[in-house]
């Protein structure tokens, strides 16, 4: 399967900060990746990185869209080559209406299209963000990418922000997205805290993410019900035998028995205890 997103040995800084590091995953055509993680643990300056957004940067590492190495191209660049962005905190923008974005991208028939099923079909003549509320700024996110058509969607938190009565219409509306005409499916990585998108989101493999490094990958239901019950660490094992494990290692998946390795207060070989 053709590789969509490749991020190498990654990491991302604002100036003399470092927020990620040694970040490596790989998005096949067609999957969905989760990325799970508490705030403040790097997940949206990953993404911002990755589209190429002022202050990150890529400090290290590669980054690849269709095989393209993409992390020297400009924003625009990376969204003509087919790399879309659903915004946490989008601007507003005074003066353009949804209407004359769509015009813009030739899209007008997919504005009216799109709208209804996001209940949005009453904001197409207002102005961008203007006066809108958290959750009709995350649905005009989603409606955006419908009109945009990328190959990689990115999602910063689409559920947060969004009353109960919408996050259905929100998740239908990824999964409708990443849905193409010919029956296979776009690829997208979605950044999720709360976890409520996976009820509405099929999604193939999640990720954690602990201060600024990917510590665990593997099948996302599996991983958030851990976290339900554990919250957003690395189990802090014993090293004592404690059966069927999966090691966490940076993106690499294997299922044996072993132990719990901290050095210096930070994990270097850990393992993750999913009953």
């Amino acid at each position: 399967m053709n590789a969509i997103l490749e991020l190498v040995d990654v990491d991302v800084r604002v100036g003399d900060t470092e927020i990620c590091r040694d970040v490596s995953l790989t998005i096949a055509d067609g999957e969905t990746h989760v990325l799970f993680g508490t705030n403040g643990s790097g997940k949206s300056s990953l993404l911002a990185a990755v589209m190429g957004l002022p202050p990150y940067e890529i400090a290290r590492g590669e980054v690849r869209l269709l095989g393209t190495p993409i992390g020297k191209l400009p924003v625009d660049e990376r969204a003509r080559l087919g790399l879309g962005l659903a915004f946490q905190r989008p601007p507003a923008l005074q003066g353009v209406s949804l209407r004359d974005l769509a015009g813009s991208l030739g899209a007008l028939r997919d504005l009216e299209n799109q709208a209804t099923p996001l209940d949005f079909g009453e904001f197409l003549d207002r102005d961008i963000n203007v006066g809108f509320s958290g959750g009709e700024i995350k649905r005009w996110e989603i409606l955006k990418l419908c009109l945009q058509h990328p190959a990689l969607c990115l999602f910063d938190e689409p559920e947060s922000g969004v009353d109960l009565e919408h996050i259905a219409a929100v998740g239908a509306a990824i999964d409708r997205l990443l849905q193409r005409v010919d029956g296979s499916r776009r690829s997208a990585l979605v950044i999720t805290h709360t976890g409520f998108i996976l009820d509405y989101l099929k999604a193939d493999v999640g990720h954690l993410m602990v201060d600024g490094r990917l510590v665990h990958s593997g099948d996302p239901y599996q991983l958030f019900e851990y976290i339900k019950q554990r919250g957003y660490t690395v189990a802090a094992l014993t090293e004592t035998e404690v059966g069927p494990l999966v090691e966490i290692g940076y993106g690499a998946e294997q299922q044996h028995a072993g132990t719990c390795v901290i050095v210096d207060n930070e994990v270097r070989r850990s393992w993750l205890w999913l009953d």
